[in-house]
């Protein structure tokens, strides 16, 4: 969504102050002054355009598509991205501007994202980069790496995002570009944990940003330095730094960068033991992302998952229940999103591969013809042996054709898979056992859920560190493997939380299962990966019998169950017996 607002600053050739001169009536520069505005000064640009569009100025047919390209961006700033991507479309067709049908082009990347036609943006994308060597124009440039590296980034694909970002601060010539640089270089860094490759680098993406002034990127890059104290255990000075420009985030009327920083405010305050903002800042976060239109976001997930908190531990478990609800809704819909921007990536990618070697393919074969046409005149032994040759660069192609589609074979298998544990990930068991269910409840047979979740698992990791925590994640769950039967759903639900679906198992078989796990787990506390780490965990039990066959209410219920074991001691399996539960 970013590329939308931040890449154009990078395009703006003047700057605007925020009472400008009177505006010359001269169309080319009237354009010239609007690039980028809407970004600095949105109320400045929104009054130059009904300017420009009210206007009795005569503009070329060129001029007028790039007054009409900026109507487009002004109605993607205010959130209106489904009505901005045909707008788009027609500007980036019938531009005989290169450098307008590109911008257009990229932007369109952009907002083909936010209404998840993940495909058709990968595909432009696709399309961009192959002109990005005969493209000069720098701001161009700028704008078709920066959107790459957002795209990239969202599907999961750090390296990549990583590469076009530092291509886009080696090329940027102004603080602006050079700040949406560091901004998309240091956020997937931040996600995959390289936090000492951050702190090494943070402060020339500070300085850059500093001398970009008071403009959206520079309020947008405090974010990434607000999550890199966050990481660190520095909830306050994320504080500070987030309170401090809260109000210049605010008169800048930009959603996505308001909804970050407030959930990012909800986080460091439940961090900080301030239940009361922490809720305050979470609710903001609802209201604003409701203007989205059902997009799940990262920060409404977040923001439900601090109100579940907060609820619960101020005893309103009723309200926590709801809150809960609403958190894995949102999260399951943002891993999915997720999950199908990489599987977007992924296919374009081996699209783009395929066609390559058709083209190749048909060359080869064209020379081939045209060998034997010769050979039907010259036979000679040179010939026939370029032909031999052909041919098997042919078989060669194949061979690579077909290693191709089984690695798409072996992507579309690894994504349903917890990358640690090797078992279900969340996204695929909901799904698994959601048809499950539906075979159980037509044959009527009963089925069984169990929760599971470890004990005192952040002590682990703060004693031991995280890697550690991650063989203690695999040894518990070896243990759980050699209890199940082949017919059982197993799953990695997120953190130390697992899932385990029993179907044709009644109560009294699902408690005798469930203790032997919990005993497994309990006596599985020496290794050698882990020597002298003991390990236990806590058991919540539903059963179709009593809940029904909807999976959201079985969750519900051995939910209920897990934190009643966790309340009556912990290394105990509890059971969720009655519908009223919920």
């Amino acid at each position: 969504m970013l590329a939308i607002v931040l890449l154009p600053l990078a395009e703006a050739a003047v700057a605007v102050e925020l009472r400008p001169a009177p505006v010359p009536e001269d169309p080319a520069q009237l354009l010239k002054q609007a690039d980028g505005l809407e970004s600095s000064d949105p109320s400045a640009f929104s009054v130059l355009m009904r300017r420009l569009d009210g206007s009795k100025l005569k503009f070329s047919p060129q001029q007028e598509l790039h007054r009409r390209y900026l109507d487009a961006r002004e109605i993607a700033f205010r959130g209106d991205f489904k009505a901005a991507i045909p707008l788009m479309q027609v500007i980036a067709n019938q531009s005989v501007d290169p450098v307008l049908s590109i911008r257009a082009g990229a932007t369109e990347v952009d907002l083909l994202l936010t209404q998840s036609r993940y495909g058709e943006a990968f595909g432009l994308l696709s399309s961009l980069l192959e002109k990005l060597p005969q493209i000069t124009e720098k701001s161009v440039r700028i704008q078709v790496l920066g959107a790459a590296s957002q795209m990239y980034f969202e599907a999961g694909q750090y390296d990549l995002a990583v590469s076009y970002a530092e291509l886009l601060i080696k090329e940027s010539d102004s603080p602006k570009a050079a700040c949406i640089g560091w901004f998309d270089k240091l956020g997937p860094l931040l996600q995959t944990g390289q936090l000492q490759a951050v702190g090494e680098q943070i402060s020339d993406g500070k300085a850059a940003c500093s001398r970009a002034g008071d403009v959206l990127i520079a309020d947008m890059f405090k974010t990434v330095v607000a999550k890199f104290d966050m990481q660190r255990g520095m909830p306050t000075e994320a504080i500070n730094l987030l309170q401090n420009s809260y109000v210049e985030v605010q008169r800048k009327r930009f959603p996505p960068l308001i909804s970050d920083v407030d959930e990012l405010l909800a986080q460091a305050y439940w961090k900080s033991d301030d239940t009361k903002s922490a809720m305050l800042y979470a609710l903001r976060v609802i209201e604003t992302n409701r203007g989205f239109g059902g997009v799940y976001l990262a920060t409404t997930a977040g923001a439900y998952q601090v109100l579940y908190q907060a609820e619960k531990k101020q005893g309103d478990l009723g309200a926590a229940l709801a809150y809960h609800e609403k958190y894995v809704a949102s999260d399951k819909g943002y891993l999915t999103d997720v999950s199908a921007k990489a599987l977007a990536y992924q296919t374009v990618k081996q699209q783009v591969l395929a066609n390559k070697l058709q083209i190749e393919t048909l060359n080869k074969q064209n020379q081939i013809l045209q060998l034997q046409q010769a050979l039907a005149k010259k036979a000679t032994l040179a010939s026939r042996l370029y032909i031999v040759l052909l041919l098997l660069v042919l078989a060669a192609i194949a061979l690579w054709t077909y290693r191709i589609k089984r690695s798409q074979l072996r992507f579309m298998k690894l994504a349903r898979r917890d990358g640690l544990t090797g078992i279900f990930n969340r996204q695929h068991f909901v799904n698994e056992a959601e048809l499950l269910l539906q075979y159980c409840r037509k044959s009527s047979r009963d089925a069984c859920l169990v929760l599971i979740d470890l004990d005192h698992f952040k002590a682990v990791n703060d004693t031991h560190g995280h890697a550690v925590g991650d063989r203690v994640l695999q040894r518990a769950v070896a243990a759980c493997k050699g209890c199940l039967r082949s017919t059982d759903i197993f799953g990695r639900l997120g953190g130390e939380e697992f899932g385990i679906l029993l179907p044709e198992c009644t109560l009294a078989q699902v408690l005798v299962v469930a203790e032997q796990i919990r005993l497994t787990i309990s006596t599985a506390s020496a290794g050698e990966d882990a020597p002298g780490v003991p390990i236990s965990a806590s058991f919540g039990i539903s059963s179709a019998a009593h809940s029904g066959y909807e999976l959201r209410q079985l969750l519900i219920h051995a939910d209920e169950a897990l934190y009643q074991a966790k309340r009556e001691g912990r290394n105990r399996v509890n059971v969720a017996d009655s519908p009223e539960c919920a």
